[in-house]
């Protein structure tokens, strides 16, 4: 762990093992409610001297972060394959958009702009001004360890902020890499904390302290709604990316081979652990055989191993729970009338060592009622559904209390618009399985969340507005 511009050992510590093979990666050490009250101190006496820093000051430190990630990116991406499993493709990716957002927001900071309003009253003037809304809780998930802590670190430090980040304990090593970053380029001391151990009792803590002014977490909804009811009792910012069970829609005047690539891309990269992967895929009717026929075909020539190995599209799933989660699905979609057209298996044999591996996977003739409809999926199981008309399929994409991202695919300019305005979803994709950007707000709406990560509002909700009204003589 990483306090007070220290690094903190304990007797007790947590093993990180690869989910592609079983072997031990390496140790963490693994504290508790002492060591996150200690950060918590830390940070609140940093906050004096860094949130006074001027912009270009905290944005000279974001540079230099953004140069070491650069330096050791490869290395990080191979930690970010070997802890959490996903393929050495996707893990450069991740490690790309850690720079990125570095990057942004370190312009950022100089753009935290306020403005003067025209007083009703001739002897006052109005001011607004935003000022950094003080110690932040950043909680990561595993799925992406670098970027999501980068996604919460960076407009933080970028407003002022000081930040106490607890990582996943499935995937912690890329983040304990970013902290000796940090502390190779000097950060002030408390301006950045690292606290890894049991989560109940790290969070509670975090969430009880006054001194904790915001907490910026991602991960399931059920989680994050305990966190909105437990910020209640000191009044604390939240900012929450949920969970999502994303629709992908392709209608008839769509381009099925760029459908396709987009179903591929939005479905199995990462091994389908996103929370923005495409979990339901509605095919028109008219088109559905066709479109069905050509996605499998690409789904079969899918590679599965190791993620370190070059050749592989994807890895492994997290653990144990994962592999019985896709089991659980597949096995009642089948009960409840769908068919197998590729995968549905847990993969074994030597090649596969002792690691997690799920086949890619397409369940034709998938139904309401079935769970894979419903519960987020978090693997790479694709239903296919099909359906008549753009009013039903807007209803049926709708009909779901997420509504994180949503895609469709069609080359009717008049569609693009219709139902882009329709769907019920924080982003949407038209003919883009990735319509993600540092430049764009990244959220949703409904259970998946509040607030925005990324763009000009990312920076936003580590910020407090303040007017001034002065009274003057004239």
């Amino acid at each position: 762990m990483y306090i007070n511009g220290e690094w903190i050992q304990t007797n007790e510590t947590l093993e990180v093992i690869n989910p592609a093979n079983g072997y031990l990666v390496d140790k963490v050490s693994f504290g508790g409610s002492f060591e996150t009250s200690e950060a918590i101190l830390a940070a609140k006496r940093a906050f004096k001297d860094w949130s006074q820093l001027s912009a270009d000051n905290r944005s000279a430190y974001l540079h230099k972060t953004v140069e070491k990630l650069k330096e050791n990116s490869e290395f990080l991406a191979q930690l970010i394959t070997k802890e959490m499993g996903k393929s050495i493709h996707n893990a450069r990716y991740e490690v790309q958009s850690t720079i990125s957002f570095f990057q942004w927001f370190a312009e950022e900071s100089r753009r935290i702009y306020g403005r003067v309003i025209p007083s009703s009253a001739e002897n006052k003037r109005i001011a607004v001004t935003k000022q950094p809304v003080g110690v932040v809780g950043a909680i990561t998930p595993w799925n992406f360890p670098l970027s999501m802590a980068a996604r919460k670190l960076a407009p933080a430090l970028a407003a002022g902020c000081t930040v106490i980040l607890k990582p996943s304990k499935e995937a912690p090593l890329s983040s304990v890499a970013l902290f000796k970053i940090f502390d190779e380029i000097g950060f002030p001391k408390g301006t950045v904390n690292l606290v890894m151990g049991d989560s109940n009792t790290i969070v509670q803590t975090l969430m009880d302290s006054k001194d904790v002014r915001k907490i910026s977490f991602t991960g399931s909804t059920e989680i994050g709604k305990k966190l909105i009811r437990q910020s209640a009792d000191t009044v604390k910012r939240v900012s929450m990316e949920l969970g999502g069970h994303a629709p992908l829609i392709v209608f008839e005047d769509a381009d099925l081979d760029l459908a396709a690539e987009g179903v591929i891309q939005s479905k199995f990269a990462s091994s389908g652990q996103q929370c923005v992967c495409a979990n339901r895929i509605y095919i028109h009717d008219s088109i559905y055989e066709k479109f069905t026929e050509k996605l499998r075909e690409k789904v079969s020539q899918l590679k599965v191993g190791n993620g370190l190995d070059e050749k592989n599209n994807i890895g492994p799933l997290i653990n144990e729970s994962a592999i019985e989660k896709m089991n659980e699905q597949v096995d009642d979609a089948i009960s409840k009338g769908a068919s197998v057209l590729c995968g549905g298996v847990r993969l074994s044999g030597d090649s596969y060592d002792q690691g997690y591996f799920f086949s890619p996977t397409l369940l034709a003739d998938s139904q309401e009622g079935m769970k894979i409809l419903h519960e987020e999926t978090f693997g790479p199981i694709a239903p296919l559904i099909r359906f008549q008309s753009e009013e039903e399929v807007i209803l049926r994409a709708n009909d779901i209390e997420y509504g994180l991202a949503s895609y469709f695919y069609t080359n009717d300019l008049s569609r693009m618009y219709r139902v882009s305005e329709k769907l019920e979803y924080g982003m949407v994709g038209v003919n883009d399985a990735a319509p993600f950007s540092v430049q764009a707000p990244f959220g949703g709406i409904k259970e998946s969340g509040l607030g925005r990560e990324g763009g000009s509002e990312g920076i936003e909700d580590y910020l407090n507005i303040k007017m001034t009204s002065t009274k003057i003589k004239i």
